[in-house]
């Protein structure tokens, strides 16, 4: 019994020394250090005291004196044409807290200050984001370009305002702008900045599917192609739709310039157009009937001229390639005359056929 008291008095002895371990923490995962969202204010423009004082006439009902009305459109004009370095972000300030229905009618009250606006860099850009806001905005965009649409068109910056009303305007207003550019085209092919503009036009329908106003500007274009072939503008205009390949415009060029072609030959201009006619096939054999109908003096003219040359030699490669009949013809016309083509390189080529 005693043995047996001192194993029990060891064992509670050992249980007592025996140390308790705490089980372990949680190991923890390490996580991004992701700050906790938090609501962050909108970053506001301090507008300038003219700006604000603009912003305070755009917000107004009340109906602005005339003295009132020419502070008001300098301070607009200001606003859309500034170049310093925060003048984009003072004008979509002020945007964001106009009344964008009153800001466009404003705008476009005064049609020459608009135009003057269109015309700048900055100005242009500017018109371009108010543009298909809402339809009633648009409304008096439409109308202001409407009124002064050769002027807007013939001008790099300001036909940008118009090619993007084009674009983002409403269906029955881009078929309004349509209209007008089929109405004034041979207008603006002939200016010196609106040729540019309507070879731009042309390839914008052409992307965008409007084929049947494309298709009606191409046939007013071929239907002058003679006035416009002579015209130091135009004539890149006709270059231009010749390049695009397109059968039946081709065609209509090459109706609209029969018994004309050897006349354009002599002319710098004109001799591009002819050369394009030369790059197809039906219009080329047209090109060739016509110098055939010629006399054989007057297609040596032709040949010996400083731009005819390049014509006539174009055209009978092109035909001895594509049209036998036609190039030993036209080789059978030029040849009792090689005497007076040599030293030239259809003269050189005439006599390699001997």
């Amino acid at each position: 019994m005693a043995n047996g008291g001192d194993l029990t008095a060891t064992g509670a002895s050992i249980e007592q020394e025996s140390p308790v371990v705490p089980p372990p923490p949680p190991r923890e995962i390490p996580t991004a250090n992701i700050p906790p969202p938090r609501f962050t204010a909108p970053n506001r423009v301090n507008l300038t005291e003219e700006n604000q004082s603009l912003l305070n006439s755009i917000r107004s009902s009340a109906a602005l004196t005339p003295q009132e009305r020419n502070t008001c459109m300098q301070s607009l004009f200001n606003l859309m044409t500034s170049s310093e370095e925060n003048g984009a972000a003072q004008f979509r300030e002020v945007v964001s807290r106009s009344d964008l229905r009153r800001m466009a009618s404003l705008l476009t009250s005064d049609l020459d200050r608009f135009l003057e606006m269109a015309r700048n860099k900055n100005g242009s850009n500017r018109i371009q984001e108010l543009l298909g806001k809402t339809d009633e905005v648009d409304t008096f965009f439409v109308n202001a370009i409407s009124r002064r649409f050769l002027h807007i068109m013939a001008d790099l910056h300001a036909s940008r305002v118009a090619m993007q009303g084009m674009r983002v305007f409403s269906q029955a207003k881009k078929a309004a702008m349509y209209d007008y550019v089929l109405h004034h085209a041979v207008n603006l092919a002939c200016d010196r900045g609106g040729y540019t503009v309507l070879k731009q036009i042309i390839n914008d329908w052409c992307a965008l599917g409007h084929f049947f106003y494309r298709d009606q500007l191409l046939y007013i274009v071929a239907l002058n192609a003679l006035r416009l072939s002579y015209d130091p503008h135009g004539n890149y205009v006709v270059q231009h739709v010749l390049r695009l390949n397109d059968l039946r415009c081709t065609h209509n060029v090459s109706v609209n310039l029969s018994g004309h072609c050897f006349g354009l030959s002599f002319t710098k201009l004109g001799s591009y157009v002819v050369g394009k006619l030369l790059d197809t096939e039906e219009a080329g054999e047209v090109v060739v009937e016509e110098f055939l109908w010629c006399y054989g003096e007057s297609l040596v003219q032709l040949a010996r001229s400083e731009f005819g040359s390049f014509v006539v030699w174009k055209a009978l490669r092109v035909m001895q390639e594509r049209n036998g009949d036609l190039f030993w013809r036209l080789v059978n016309k030029l040849m009792p005359f090689i005497q007076l083509l040599r030293g030239h390189r259809i003269g050189t080529f005439l006599d390699s056929l001997c």
